[in-house]
């Protein structure tokens, strides 16, 4: 004779069997219910003015926040939202290297594909040391630093799980980072007058410095054609610089201080599943898989926007795991780190340009 199970015990066996799609299908469905709202803006600006000038990711991250907010989602959401702002971010960042292919930018010459190299880094460890100085925790720091050096929300996005970065960390990082990449687009273009620059050089400071691809676009295209290509091309360098920057963040996650009460995770056994995370690995193979010609536009396309609408998702979840008063609390010192890491950002690109004889 079968003994009854506990209500605890039948609990765990539906969270672990047939009950766990269930569990998570509520969160799921209010994430999506935002991503679609987002979406729907972001046509709306669109067919307005031509281009987004807030990308649906950071509307459905606002909306997320603003929601929170107003409502704390129940039990029966925690579980799809959680679900969405991991697993779901993870599998978005795995696809993105479908987009990713080396033949463009071995073409481009050593010389400025050093300086973009070199540029990320020195923007990196110059905007944590800003965030550090201004008394930011490690990991928004590393946030803060990843996001304005290499591309914005998806570096957030994902550098985020490797250094197990608190879901308001993220929000906050990324709530900044658009609002200054918003302003990048709109201002970015009085450096041609500023700084006398010519369309080749503003293409190359508008993809060292604007956040997103669309936006470069967004930037670019007033000043004409040439700046346009010479910008995607740079932007795509920085965009290839995700992977082994978050290969090293990997690496040194488990040397970063545990901050907020938490003790320290003990050493465990070293494997290249908990250097690497399998997504990490993902994004790589079909970057290569791309570069060999395997994966044809056609192909990569589709692929490519079912990424960008699962990040989208994702970032409907993080909003609606974020407390605004914790924000709020945070937000000057954000600012200025993502202000000042920026305005340092600029100034290397800038120096890198009149260093390379850019003409």
């Amino acid at each position: 004779m079968t003994a009854q199970a506990t209500p605890k015990e039948a609990s765990m066996r539906r969270e672990s069997g047939a009950g766990a799609m269930p569990s998570v299908l509520p969160g799921i469905l209010l994430c999506l219910a935002i991503t679609a709202v987002a979406i729907c803006l972001q046509m709306v600006e669109e067919r307005s003015f031509g281009h987004p000038y807030i990308e649906a990711l950071v509307i459905a991250i606002l909306m997320g926040i603003a929601l929170r907010s107003a409502w704390q989602p129940g039990e029966r959401f925690r579980a799809g939202i959680a679900f969405s702002a991991k697993q779901l971010l993870e599998v978005a960042v795995t696809l993105l290297g479908a987009s990713i292919s080396l033949g463009a930018i071995v073409a481009s010459g050593p010389a400025l594909l050093a300086g973009i190299v070199g540029t990320v880094g020195l923007a990196i460890a110059a905007s944590y040391g800003i965030c550090r100085a201004l008394k930011l925790p490690a990991r928004m720091a590393i946030l803060v630093a990843c996001g304005n050096s290499i591309c914005g929300n998806s570096a957030i996005a994902a550098v985020a799980p490797v250094i197990g970065a608190d879901s308001k960390d993220v929000a906050a990082s990324i709530a900044f980072t658009a609002v200054l990449g918003v302003l990048m687009v709109l201002g970015l273009p009085l450096f041609v007058p500023l700084a006398g620059l010519s369309e080749h050089q503003y293409g190359v400071l508008a993809g060292l410095t604007v956040y997103a691809v669309p936006q470069v676009l967004a930037a670019t295209v007033p000043v004409g054609l040439m700046s346009t290509q010479v910008g995607t091309l740079v932007k795509l360098v920085r965009v290839l610089m995700l992977g082994p920057v978050v290969v090293a963040f990997s690496l040194l996650a488990s040397r970063l201080p545990q901050e907020g009460g938490t003790a320290k995770p003990k050493p465990g056994r070293l494997s290249l599943t908990r250097l690497v995370p399998w997504f990490i690995v993902g994004f790589l193979l079909l970057a290569s898989i791309r570069s060999l010609g395997l994966i044809p536009d056609a192909a990569s396309r589709p692929v490519t926007q079912f990424a960008g609408f699962l990040t989208v998702v994702s970032m409907a979840a993080l909003g609606l795991g974020v407390d605004v008063r914790v924000l709020a609390r945070v937000g000057g010192r954000v600012t200025l780190a993502v202000t000042g890491s920026l305005v340092v950002l600029i100034a290397i690109s800038l120096t890198l340009i009149r260093v390379l004889g850019i003409a």
